[in-house]
């Protein structure tokens, strides 16, 4: 070996390090998310409570299955939401009205068409669970109140408009009217960790490779 080649072979060396030890990472990520969703699906199927908390909590909470009897009221709320192989469409968000008190209630999917059909009040049991959303990212778009058309579940705000409490329950139990009850599901919860772990080793692999053949190169040079 000459001299030429231990800076570049140094250098190959600590960034194939520094790739797989990212890809290691993913992989310590990735166990760690799968045991947070068992955890998540666990809870979510878990037998459901008959009762709603005096002050529900969003941590202690998140996820919890309900079966509560109450009164679908009006006005409703349509949240705008994309289907595969449906298309555009919204989620209706109603209050609730359970032992006196009002919460939101996520009833399900309407294709865009059946967005202003005409839905009754009814006394419904209705079994589900309780979340509160992380619709919102920066690119989100602004709430269109006037029109009743909503980016993003933002419970605060949807609660002061259909004066509720700022607690979601997202029925997994069809409540009626053709609306498809949308669920809450850990598929819909980013695990990405596998892909990103791949993506590190396999730039590992390039790298070595290049870092190969510049010393093959700095070799023949030298010759």
């Amino acid at each position: 070996m000459t001299r030429q080649m231990i800076v570049p072979l140094l250098f190959g060396i600590l960034g194939a390090a520094i790739l797989i030890w990212l890809g290691s990472w993913q992989m310590q990520r990735l166990g760690w998310k799968q045991d947070v969703l068992a955890k998540i699906e666990a809870r979510i199927g878990a037998t459901p409570a008959s009762q709603l908390a005096e002050f529900p909590d969003p941590e202690g909470h998140l996820y919890l299955p309900l079966q509560l009897a109450g009164k679908i009221e009006q006005p409703e709320l349509h949240v705008l939401v994309s289907r595969k192989q449906i298309g555009a469409g919204y989620r209706i968000i109603v209050p609730f009205e359970v032992a006196g008190r009002r919460i939101l209630l996520d009833r399900g999917f309407v294709r865009a068409a059946d967005k202003d059909a005409s839905r009754r009040k009814t006394v419904i049991t209705v079994t589900g669970n309780l979340l509160w959303p992380d619709d919102r990212t920066n690119s989100t778009p602004q709430n269109d109140e006037a029109k009743n058309i909503w980016f993003a579940r933002d419970l605060d705000a949807m609660a002061d408009v259909l004066q509720t409490e700022p607690v979601l329950l997202v029925a997994k139990s069809n409540t009626g009217d053709s609306i498809e009850p949308l669920p809450v599901q850990t598929s819909l919860i980013p695990n990405d960790h596998l892909q990103y772990a791949i993506t590190w080793f396999l730039l590992a692999i390039v790298w070595l490779g290049m870092t190969g053949f510049l010393l093959w190169r700095i070799k023949r040079r030298t010759a």
